[in-house]
């Protein structure tokens, strides 16, 4: 840990270097998402509710996944950027480091730009908590923290899979961004509200479901989950960590160096 707080303080050192830029783009990485939050309040302002869901219920999970998202890119942009390391040559030079692989990604980039997301989600965050429409309990307190880490999990998960890849591509594949970016948005909203094969596949295949539309049903009182286990159904998602683990290890076993 110390290593990667080193890795962190070098970075944003680094990104200081041209203030104005910086906090420009910090600004813009704010901006562009709460203009997409804006239009979607203003729909719900025209039309009420979605299926049984109010804005403050929406919200919520436009919070959560924001927030679980925004850390990713944050923190884990080495394993957004990691085919970069492998057509330049530079995931040669991490193997002869003996220090662990995963931490030498982690630290390879981080872009605190993505601090202004961060913000513009903890401020919906924040709000959603304030006007739900139903009674808060330590439990449900407790439901929402794990909505956001099991979260966190799903969205590393993608990262680090998606980028064994790239030892095979070379190249990393736009493909990718359907899962990212595209469960990010479709994350934002209830999974009910998308047709059944949608939901079983972001439920089996990648579990956005089990921190989302679950947690969600025991949050807001839905008849028939009201059981406390269902407020720690999102652990599921640090789950998803341990097959993406296994297969970066085993990418990394089967490396070929690109000769760069």
């Amino acid at each position: 840990m110390k290593l990667l707080w080193r890795y962190t303080v070098y970075h944003f050192r680094s990104q200081l270097e041209y203030r104005v830029s910086f906090w420009l783009t910090t600004l813009g990485q704010f901006l562009v998402p709460f203009v997409s939050f804006a239009g979607m309040a203003l729909l719900f302002r025209q039309f009420g509710t979605l299926e049984q869901w109010t804005l403050s219920d929406v919200a919520l999970l436009y919070g959560v996944t924001q927030l679980a998202f925004a850390f990713n890119e944050l923190f884990i942009r080495g394993f957004d950027s990691f085919s970069s390391l492998v057509v330049s040559g530079e995931f040669d030079r991490l193997l002869v480091r003996p220090r662990n692989m995963v931490l030498q990604v982690l630290g390879s980039k981080q872009d605190f730009t993505r601090f202004g997301r961060l913000v513009q989600s903890t401020i919906v965050f924040v709000w959603a908590i304030a006007n739900a429409s139903f009674q808060w309990t330590f439990l449900k307190g407790v439901c929402l923290a794990l909505m956001v880490f099991g979260g966190m999990g799903i969205f590393a998960a993608l990262f680090m899979g998606f980028a064994t890849l790239s030892f095979w591509t070379i190249k990393g594949l736009e493909v990718v961004n359907l899962f990212t970016d595209g469960g990010r948005e479709m994350a934002q909203y209830p999974l009910t509200i998308y047709p059944k094969a949608i939901q079983r596949f972001f439920t089996f295949a990648v579990p956005f479901f089990v921190v989302n539309a679950l947690p969600l049903f025991f949050l807001t009182d839905v008849p028939g989950y009201e059981a406390a286990i269902y407020a720690f159904v999102p652990l599921i998602g640090f789950l998803a960590l341990v097959p993406a683990y296994f297969i970066w290890n085993y990418g990394v076993r089967h490396y070929q160096s690109t000769g760069s």
